[in-house]
Formats: structure tokens, sequence, C-alpha cells
């Protein structure tokens, strides 16, 4: 009996293409809604995602079938995991494929807010030459903290090594340091970092996590990076923070109002005056959820769930 899969997201040609020579047989739907996706999924043994709707209790008691869900990304938040483990269906993520993308662009980011480049290039293009008003910052000397310590914490963390800084972390998993960041706690974190960058999954315990305390609890102003979720903060929080001059600049690849699709951004048609600070403030870098949107990453994301499902059926 064949392995039925159904692909809902387009991907990479290695993934279907791999899956198809190692005996699975592949499905493609783009298009249908997840109502119309529901009264077909008792067909299939796996189903391959990226973020277009979210796969929840209604929809796994139709998949009846359904022995897996791959998602061709680092985070199952657009899953109902607690009752997809119940019903024994294996949770696929990719955390591995996008790991270095999402670090190079953090990295990137944080050398663009300290140097003024995107500012500094617009004025040249108008016609404009600002010396002063354009002078930057040096990333050596300066403490790194890192909030989570996973597949791309860590990268972020390695990338570093050719700074003259000090990393620092703060994660719940304990005694997970290596020789590329210390682990502290929070607080320590929040007394001695220059440079926040965040590597969270999106969960109740990080939603809206960075807030007006949390911004208060920083001993100096500081820079902040995010490229895990827009709801781990408090948009407005922030920009307050950075009306303050708590914050001195942020670079936000994630934004609160992003749908869960992460294809638009906002979740209606108003935009709200927070955002339209971000929009037009010189110490802000915006992009559209592409840290870990690479042309190599986009390959390797798709080996990763190729390789994966391949170890649930024990297949070479």
């Amino acid at each position: 009996m064949s392995i039925k899969i159904l692909h809902i997201d387009s991907n990479n040609p290695v993934l279907w293409n791999q899956l198809e020579e190692a005996g699975f047989e592949n499905h493609a739907d783009f298009k249908s809604s997840k109502e119309e996706i529901e009264a077909k999924i008792q067909d299939y043994n796996g189903i391959v995602i990226r973020s277009r709707f979210k796969i929840d209790k209604t929809f796994l008691d139709k998949a009846t079938n359904l022995q897996f869900i791959a998602r061709v990304g680092a985070g199952l938040e657009s899953i109902d995991c607690d009752y997809a483990e119940e019903k024994g269906v294996h949770l696929i993520a990719a955390p591995e494929g996008n790991r270095n993308a999402v670090a190079e662009h953090s990295l990137g980011v944080i050398l663009s807010l300290f140097n003024n480049l995107n500012k500094a290039d617009a004025e040249v293009k108008a016609g404009q030459w600002h010396r002063e008003s354009n002078r930057g910052h040096e990333l050596d000397g300066k403490t790194v903290g890192i909030i989570g310590y996973g597949n791309m914490g860590k990268a972020f963390a390695k990338k570093l090594r050719g700074f003259d800084v000090e990393v620092l972390f703060h994660d719940l998993l304990e005694n997970i340091a290596d020789e590329n960041a210390k682990q502290v706690t929070l607080s320590e974190l929040q007394q001695k970092a220059d440079v926040l960058s965040l590597h969270l999954p999106w969960t109740p315990e990080t939603d809206k996590m960075v807030d007006a305390d949390f911004i208060n609890s920083f001993s100096k102003p500081f820079w902040i990076i995010n490229t895990s979720r827009g709801k781990n903060i408090v948009t407005a929080d922030l920009v307050q923070g950075m009306k303050e001059k708590k914050v001195l600049g942020a670079g936000l690849d994630v934004l609160e109002y992003e749908k869960l699709s992460f294809e638009t951004l906002f979740q209606d048609k108003n935009t709200p005056e927070a955002f339209q600070y971000l929009l037009q403030a010189d110490n802000v870098l915006l992009t559209p959820h592409i840290a870990g949107w690479t042309f190599e990453s986009h390959e390797r994301l798709a080996q990763v769930i190729v390789d994966k499902i391949k170890v649930v059926y024990n297949k070479k």
C-alpha cells in the first residue's frame, strides 16, 4: 500500500522529487479552502504545509488516516500539537534548514542599524551628504543578549565569534551553554545587554513577552532584533520605549500585525499608530519575514523535511 502525501503549499522541487523517488505518492492542492481540504484529508497519510491555514482539532478529527504533518519551516504554532500527538501523528519541522540564513540576517541587521546604512543610503540617493548625523557605532566591545538558544540562537551566537563581543543567552532549558555563549538569568541579561536578539517560538509563555515592563527592566538603552515571531513583542510598548530612548533602534523581520500565513501583513485595513511610527523612524529596519528566506535555505528546508519523513518510515 502506497503512502499518500498531500502538499498544500508549494516548496522546493527537491521535496516532491525525492519523496517520489522514495516511493511516496504525492498529491498537490495549493488553492482549496481549509474546508475543502478537510473533506478529503481522510484519504491521506501525510500532509506537507508551510503556513496556509491552521491545523486544528476539527481538521485532525477528519484526518482519520493521518500519520504525519511536516511543516517546511522552523515553528509548529499553526498546528494543535498536543491534540495531534494524542492521535499519534508525527510532527516534523525543519529549524536546521534555515538557521544559518536567520543568523546571517540578524548579523546584517545589527551592522546596518549600528552604521545607519539604510538611512545614509536613502540620503545619498536623494542628493544629501550628511556625515556627522550618520556617525555609527562599533559592535566590538558590546554585549549581545540572545533569548532562545535553539537552532537559531546557537547559529547566531556562532556568527558573532568573529567580533570582540560578550555573548549571553537566556533559555528555559538549563545547562545548554556552548563555546559561543554564556547562559545567564533573564535578569543578568537585562542588566548587561547592549543588543537583544529574539530567537523564540510563539507560545503562550512568549506571547507579548517584550512589553513595557520587560523593556524597562534593562539597565541601559539597547537595540532589539526580532527574527522570531511578531507577537512576541507588544509594538506599542516598543514604540514608547523608542520615544523614551530606552530602545536605541529595532530590526524587525516579523510584526505583530502579520497574519498566521505570514503572506500578508495586516489583520485588517487599519494601519496601527505604532506601526506608522515604525514606518517613519530612521532607527528602524523592517523586512517582510525573510530572515530565513534565502535560495539556499529554500532547498535546505526541503531536504531536511524529506530526510525526516524517510526516518518515520525507515526509508533510505
